[in-house]
């Protein structure tokens, strides 16, 4: 599946100029206040036939839809304004749209291409990533081996690392936000609890299995949480389910903050080594939040086995590529009932929303 990174003194300089131009263009929209001033283009409904729902969550659903202009299909994240407001989530809505408005394009994050709303709803356009969920794939074949464990490790590691480079905490790593393209590459969605904190932070989010013990104690935060949460993903990957789990959220938490960490399968000395090495109760001596930072992951023996490069490039052929019968197609998603969206003639909500771009 590739090849060991032959420079990598080569490799660490051309990712330092790719993040550093990253961060220079993110900087600089990130600046832009003017509400007039659209982030990316503005949604216009008619534009499109809704189709299907492929998801839902609090405060509405995704929907695949057709761009009947440009013979397109894109995912609608519809959000309520109704439950935005009723679940006093105002803050975190504008921290995704402008997070999400703002980030440079790159292949391993769901990229948003355009935003608008009208009086019932927000809504974010992405592209439609068609391979279902990572989530999905474990559900059907229970664990998976090794070496593809490090394949999807090494997308996520390098989502994770472009979003640190931004001051970007993305805070709910876990194999439901993890989406496959179609040629089997990995996407990160769902940046509802993603933040740009360049201090730290206390807000208590995220799903209870991959929340990091800081979190829990309310000590206050800062990226290292993600790297707790990249090593029980990758426990789950390789074992089949989360190290530390329960019914009940608070013997989960009891868990996580002991952070005895049992393997119920046969691994190598690399897996188990990385995944205890990214599980340290103490945020100062995890992986990933050393001296080194970041590299100290990708230097690592488990990911040495790839080329990162390549996987980047995504140059090497996915040991898993979803079956699409065209560039629409929602076989990979579970079906959920459908229902009309709100048409409504006044927005009583005009006032909480201005500060989301709008054009009526």
């Amino acid at each position: 599946m590739g090849n060991v990174i032959s420079n990598p003194e080569n490799e660490e300089e051309s990712i330092k100029e790719y993040l550093k131009t990253a961060k220079e263009e993110f900087e600089k929209k990130w600046e832009i206040e003017n509400k007039s001033e659209e982030l990316v283009p503005f949604f216009r409904k008619d534009d499109f036939q809704f189709i299907k729902t492929v998801g839902t969550g609090s405060f509405g659903r995704v929907m695949v839809t057709h761009n009947d202009k440009d013979d397109s299909f894109c995912a609608v994240k519809c959000l309520s304004k109704d439950c935005i407001i009723e679940k006093e989530q105002l803050e975190h809505t504008y921290s995704e749209y402008k997070i999400m408005a703002t980030i440079p394009p790159i292949d391993f994050l769901v990229n948003l291409m355009q935003f608008g709303q009208d009086t019932g709803y927000l809504y974010m356009v992405f592209e439609f990533v068609p391979g279902g969920e990572l989530f999905s794939l474990l559900r059907s074949v229970g664990r998976i081996p090794e070496i593809t464990a490090t394949f999807y490790g090494a997308q996520v590691l390098s989502a994770l690392h472009y979003l640190h480079n931004l001051d970007i905490i993305y805070r709910d790593l876990k194999p439901e936000n993890i989406l496959f393209s179609d040629k089997g590459y990995l996407k990160l969605t769902d940046f509802g609890f993603a933040k740009r904190c360049q201090s730290r932070t206390y807000t208590l989010c995220g799903t209870p299995e991959y929340l990091a013990p800081e979190i829990i104690l309310c000590q206050g935060y800062h990226k290292a949480v993600d790297w707790w949460a990249f090593g029980i993903l990758l426990f789950e990957m390789v074992c089949g389910h989360p190290p530390f789990y329960s019914e009940n959220p608070m013997e989960i938490y009891k868990q996580a903050l002991e952070a005895r960490v049992r393997f119920s399968c046969k691994l190598t000395k690399d897996c188990k080594e990385i995944i205890r090495l990214l599980l340290v109760t103490d945020p100062t001596k995890r992986l990933g939040n050393l001296r080194k930072g970041v590299r100290d992951i990708r230097d690592h023996n488990f990911f040495r086995r790839l080329s990162l490069p390549e996987i980047f490039k995504q140059s090497i052929r996915a040991p898993f590529i979803p079956e699409l019968e065209g560039p629409g197609d929602t076989a990979n998603f579970d079906d959920y009932d459908e229902a009309p969206l709100l048409n409504r003639d006044v927005d009583p909500y005009e006032a909480e929303f201005e500060n989301f771009p709008r054009d009526y």
